[in-house]
């Protein structure tokens, strides 16, 4: 789904990050939406989507279609300066969650397992 042009935001970046579950995509939503964007100048907004829903070129997927294990993070700000900034300091926050992830989960630990 296309983002729409917002004049007063010109600057927009999406990210996608898969995970290997939906429980996973979901419990790092809930992590990470708890911090707010501390400059009125960026906006920002989570949600989690199906594989179906980020694939456009086919290729078979190893997660049902259905399950939404990929966390979209859409920003928005009014320079690239402000977006590269804002992107940066959720990339660190992200390190850690996902490093609690791979420390703490048991789905994480069971697939390091299996290899």
């Amino acid at each position: 789904m296309a983002s729409q042009f917002d004049p007063d935001f010109p600057c927009s970046l999406t990210i996608d990050l898969p995970l290997p579950t939906a429980r996973l995509a979901s419990a790092a939503l809930q992590a990470l939406r708890v911090d707010k964007e501390l400059s009125p100048l960026v906006r920002r907004s989570f949600s989690t989507i199906s594989t179906a829903s980020s694939h456009k070129s086919g290729e078979p997927s190893l997660v049902s279609s259905s399950e939404e294990t990929i966390l979209r993070t859409e920003y928005k700000a009014t320079t690239n300066r402000m977006l590269r900034v804002a992107v940066n300091g959720f990339m660190e926050s992200l390190s850690v969650v996902l490093g609690v992830m791979e420390e703490l989960d048991l789905d994480v630990l069971g697939m390091e397992h299996a290899d």
